[in-house]
């Protein structure tokens, strides 16, 4: 018996050229998350961390020190995000796709693969965020284990996986996540399915991003002003 092949879909030279310049105006991760880095810079060109002699970054700058009125036993350190070095990044999730036998999304991987970072606070448009970025490399071994956590509990839940990389406001539990299926960003509570689409990616996200005061970190607020 013959089977007949599908009938092919005729696409016009303008549609084909069309679908050409979507494609290259698309931003893409690092594109988007270089551009929100540079504008954090200029809007707070110094940042600063409480410092932990047994929580090393690469992008430290300087050496430990205090401000006048700082509590006993407290220190800070300057920082600024360190852009890291594409070919540097291929494994980072390897160890992820192993446990789970699943290929994690590549704007996961270029998100979390281009910087060294601490986090960075955020005005989106339904809110504030806080971008969760890897400060080391044992810092990113912490997000592989506790993603492990977290793909048990959207089995649980009998909801796809995805990969967190926000926060909202700082006494909610909800956050934001990429899907790993279709790189959409998703608002989601813990434990849960999904509550709704933010962006259609993370790129788009990202760029629609404003700069808010670094202090907003829940961790910077043990340096007080």
């Amino acid at each position: 018996m013959r089977i007949n092949s599908p009938e092919r879909i005729k696409i016009s030279p303008e549609q084909q050229l069309k679908n050409l310049n979507e494609k290259s105006n698309r931003l893409t991760v690092r594109q988007s998350l270089s551009d929100f880095v540079s504008h954090y810079q200029r809007s707070y060109p110094e940042l600063e961390d409480p410092f932990d002699p047994q929580w090393r970054s690469p992008c430290e700058l300087g050496e430990p020190f205090t401000r006048p009125g700082d509590a006993p036993g407290i220190q800070r350190i300057r920082w600024a995000p360190l852009a890291r070095r594409a070919d540097s990044t291929a494994e980072d999730f390897a160890p992820l796709e192993r446990a789970l036998e699943i290929t994690v999304h590549p704007d996961i991987k270029d998100y979390f693969g281009a910087y060294w970072s601490g986090g960075l606070e955020a005005k989106a448009p339904d809110g504030h965020v806080s971008l969760i970025l890897l400060w080391n490399d044992a810092d990113r071994e912490r997000l592989i284990e506790n993603l492990l956590g977290h793909a048990i509990a959207k089995q649980r839940a009998k909801s796809g996986f995805s990969v967190f990389f926000a926060c909202t406001e700082v006494d909610s539990e909800l956050f934001l996540s990429i899907d790993n299926e279709s790189g959409a960003v998703l608002l989601e509570k813990p434990g849960y399915k999904p509550i709704r689409k933010v962006a259609d990616n993370v790129a788009d996200f990202i760029a629609e991003l404003v700069p808010a005061p670094p202090e907003v970190h829940p961790e910077r607020q043990l340096l007080g002003n």
